[in-house]
Parts: C-alpha cells; structure tokens; sequence
C-alpha cells in the first residue's frame, strides 16, 4: 500500500514516516504543499493520503477539494493538523477528509486511523 504524505515541515513529514515504517508502512512518497501532492497523485498508485491543513502555496483543505473534484476523489484522506476546534474539524470533514487527527499524536493513533481508511 502506498500512502502519501504532504507537510510543509520536513521534520513533522519525517515523523509520520518513521512512524508509518514502525507500524508496517514502507511505501511512502511525500510532498511539501497541496500543489506537490497533486503532482504525486497523477504519478499514480497511491493508495491513502496524510495530509497538513496548514501549508503555503496551496493548504490542505484546497489541497482536499482539489482531489475530491477530481479523479483521485475516491481515496481516503487522512488530515493531521493543530486545528483542533471543532468547526474546523466539521470543515475539513464536509471538504471530503474522512477522519483527522490532532497534532501531536501517537503512533497508536496514527495506526488506528489509518485502519479505519483502509477498512471502511
């Protein structure tokens, strides 16, 4: 399975990687901004999204309508964010993410999220 992962902060995208790697997920592509992680959708075979709310030249909620608008709009969306006010969450949700987590988090509740994407 191939899960992208987008972050403007290298050292938060190189968290959610080593924890994806301890939890079993090793196929990982990253991007930096919303207008990168299109790029790698249309390189094809991904799988899940991770992704920021908070990033410059194109944040994550565009970043999740682009994609729900598009071809790409069948794949799950997992957003990890600070936002953690419950309109944003209720925003984020109607933009098409289907579930979100509040940095910072555990591995466990990395694990356990992406499993529900997976599974549902």
């Amino acid at each position: 399975m191939k899960i992208l992962t987008i972050d403007d902060s290298t050292t938060m995208r190189r968290i959610i990687i080593n924890t994806l790697a301890r939890i079993g997920y090793k196929d990982v592509v990253q991007a930096d901004n919303g207008k990168t992680g299109l790029q790698k959708l249309d390189e094809g075979g991904v799988d899940v999204i991770i992704t920021d709310w908070n990033m410059p030249e194109m944040d994550g909620l565009e970043f999740v309508k682009r994609v729900r608008s598009g071809p790409y709009k069948e794949v799950p969306i997992l957003m990890v964010t600070t936002n953690a006010a419950k309109e944003d969450i209720v925003e984020a949700l109607q933009a098409g993410v289907n579930n979100y987590v509040v940095k910072p988090f555990t591995p466990e509740t990395l694990k356990e999220k992406i499993e529900l994407l997976i599974n549902s």
